[in-house]
């Protein structure tokens, strides 16, 4: 299911949208500042933001440009400003798409999934090379310079979590409540710590690093070098 985060302070207008992409099974999530949005982001993967440009706490145009520069996620402006300048600001940033207020709901939900059919493609692409690491998602084979690499289903698991959410900063907390909370299971950050540890030892050599340390925040996917 694509999930949707709607960046929007009205909140009768943010249940709205909400309501209608669930009636298009739709997973939205709503936030209603750009430090709720943040925290959002840090815990959990979008396919597409709708981002209002004025919100309480920030400039949406600053805070786009910032989703932009650390996420691969679409992304759709929202303002009450009909103006050419703001909208082709909006499109200089990389947004895939911009809607005015007032608006037809039917004509955003075909946008939100025009967006979607567009750069959300296919679904998911379960075969992935990075570096000198060749990953199929979907038959959980992982190779590294052409040989097959013996991980555990935790350490797939976390490999998977990490390069789908590449370019974000994954907190413990995140990756323990995907990782582990989601089967039921709980364990510490000790545990955490060792199967990322393990997960490094086997994928990474002195060509590549793949996963850094962000002290006091967590983790992030680096891929082949400092993104």
């Amino acid at each position: 299911m694509k999930k949707v985060l709607i960046i929007e302070d009205d909140e009768i207008l943010n249940a709205g949208l909400c309501y209608n992409l669930q009636k298009r099974d739709i997973e939205p999530s709503p936030a209603y500042t750009i430090e709720e949005a943040k925290g959002l982001l840090s815990q959990n993967s979008y396919d597409l933001i709708i981002l209002d440009v004025n919100l309480p706490d920030g400039n949406g145009f600053e805070f786009g440009r910032e989703i932009i520069r650390r996420y691969e996620i679409s992304l759709i402006f929202l303002t009450a400003h009909n103006l050419d300048e703001e909208i082709i600001e909006g499109y200089h940033l990389g947004a895939d798409d911009y809607i005015t207020k007032p608006f037809s709901v039917k004509v955003v939900m075909e946008k939100i999934q025009a967006v979607l059919r567009r750069c959300g493609g296919q679904g998911e692409n379960n075969q992935c090379s990075c570096g000198n690491l060749d990953m199929d998602f979907e038959k959980r084979i992982v190779r590294k310079g052409g040989e097959i690499l013996s991980l555990t289903p935790t350490e797939f698991d976390l490999l998977h979590f990490f390069y789908k959410n590449r370019r974000q900063i994954l907190t413990k907390e995140a990756l323990l409540e995907n990782i582990w909370d989601s089967k039921g299971n709980y364990v510490n950050e000790h545990t955490l710590a060792l199967n990322i540890s393990r997960l490094r030892n086997k994928i990474s050599d002195k060509d590549f690093c793949y996963i850094k340390t962000v002290y006091g925040m967590g983790y992030k996917w680096i891929g082949t070098g400092e993104e």
